[in-house]
C-alpha cells in the first residue's frame, strides 16, 4: 500500500475546510436574506409595528446627538462644526414653509415677487402660501387673491402674529374658538403652520360669508363687525388689495406703495357725531326728553350749582373676530 505524500494530505484538508466555509458562508448568507425579506413583508403589512421600530430608531439616534452635544458643550474647544453635526438633522427641511418660486407659472411669480417686496418677506414662504392658496381656492370655491388680501390685511403675512383678543397666524383665526378645526390638524398649536392656518381661516371665511349672504357682508362677519354700525372700513382695505393683486396677476403695473383706503365719509361721520344724540341708548335718550304731553322740562343748570357736563359714551371699538364665536355655535 502506498502511502499519501504528506503534503497531498495537507492539500486535501485545506480543500475540504475552504468548501465548507464557502457552503457554509453561502447558505448564511442566503438564509440572512431570506430573513431580512421575511422581516421587510411582516412590517409592511403591520404599519403598526414599522411606525414603533422607526420611532425606537429615532429615539436611539436621538439619544445619541443628545450625548454627543453634551459632551461637545463640555468642551471648551470644541468646534462649531462638532456642535452642528451633533445637532444635525437633515429632514428638518420639511418643516419649512418654503418652496421654489422657480416651480411657479408667471402669474404666481409676479404675485409672489410683487408681495415679497410690498411687505418685506421672503420669496419662498410667500411661494408656498401662493401654491397652497391656489390649491385650497379650487377646493373652496374661493379666489385666490382673496385669500392673500386677506392675509395682508389681517397680518401681513406674520405667521406668528396675535391679536389682543386672542386671534391667531396668517388669518388671524380665533383659535380657542375654531380648535375643533385645529384637532384635525394636531391640534391647536397647529394655528402656527402657516398653511394649516390658512386652510382653517378659508373655512372660517366660508362660513362667514354663508351666513352673511354676500362677499362684503361676510368680511363683515369675519372681522367681529356683524352686529356693528359699519366695520371701520376692514372689508374696503381687503377689497382694494385683492384688486392689486388681481392687477399684478393680470400683467399691469402696480406700485408696491401704492395706500388702501381710508374709513369712508359715512363711517367717518358715524364716528364723529355727537354721542350725546347718536351713541346714547334709545331708552336713555327717551327718558332725559321733555315728554310730549306738557310736563315742565327739567332746566339745564341750577343757579348756584356748576352744571354737570354730560357723561360722553365713546363709540363701540370693534373687537376683531368675535363673530367667530357666533359661527361655533
Amino acid at each position: 500500500m502506498t502511502a499519501f505524500p504528506k503534503w497531498d494530505t495537507w492539500r486535501v484538508i485545506a480543500t475540504d475546510v475552504v468548501n465548507g466555509v464557502h457552503h457554509v458562508s453561502h447558505n448564511l448568507l442566503a438564509l440572512l436574506g431570506l430573513v431580512a425579506v421575511t422581516a421587510v413583508l411582516f412590517l409592511a403589512g403591520r404599519p403598526d409595528l414599522r411606525h414603533g421600530l422607526e420611532a425606537d430608531v429615532l429615539g436611539w439616534l436621538s439619544n445619541r446627538a443628545s450625548v454627543r452635544l453634551a459632551e461637545v458643550s463640555g468642551d471648551s474647544s470644541g468646534k462649531v462644526e462638532d456642535i452642528l453635526l451633533a445637532m444635525a438633522e437633515p429632514e428638518a427641511i420639511a418643516r419649512a414653509t418654503a418652496s421654489d418660486p422657480a416651480d411657479l407659472n408667471r402669474q404666481q411669480a409676479d404675485l409672489v415677487n410683487w408681495i415679497s417686496r410690498r411687505y418685506s418677506v421672503a420669496q419662498e414662504p410667500i411661494s408656498r402660501l401662493v401654491q397652497e392658496a391656489w390649491a385650497v381656492g379650487k377646493v373652496a370655491g374661493v379666489e385666490p387673491t382673496l385669500i392673500l388680501a386677506i392675509m395682508a390685511i389681517e397680518s401681513g403675512f406674520n405667521p406668528f402674529a396675535q391679536s389682543h383678543v386672542g386671534a391667531q397666524g396668517l388669518m388671524q383665526v380665533m383659535t380657542g374658538i375654531h380648535r375643533d378645526k385645529y384637532e384635525m390638524f394636531g391640534g391647536r398649536r397647529a394655528a402656527f403652520d402657516p398653511v394649516t392656518n390658512l386652510r382653517v381661516g378659508v373655512q372660517v371665511l366660508k362660513e362667514c360669508i354663508a351666513r352673511a349672504g354676500s362677499l362684503e357682508a361676510g368680511l363683515k362677519y369675519y372681522v367681529g363687525a356683524a352686529n356693528l354700525p359699519h366695520d371701520g372700513g376692514y372689508a374696503a382695505k381687503v377689497l382694494a388689495e385683492q384688486a392689486f393683486l388681481r392687477d399684478v396677476v393680470a400683467g399691469r403695473k402696480v406700485p408696491t406703495t401704492v395706500t388702501l383706503p381710508q374709513a369712508s365719509p359715512l363711517i367717518e361721520a358715524a364716528n364723529t357725531a355727537s354721542p350725546s344724540t347718536a351713541l346714547i341708548p334709545a331708552a336713555q335718550a327717551s327718558a332725559s326728553a321733555p315728554a310730549a304731553s306738557g310736563a315742565v322740562p327739567v332746566p339745564a343748570t341750577v343757579p348756584g350749582v356748576s352744571p354737570t357736563p354730560p357723561a360722553v359714551v365713546e363709540p363701540p371699538a370693534i373687537s376683531r373676530h368675535p363673530e367667530q364665536v357666533a359661527l361655533a355655535r
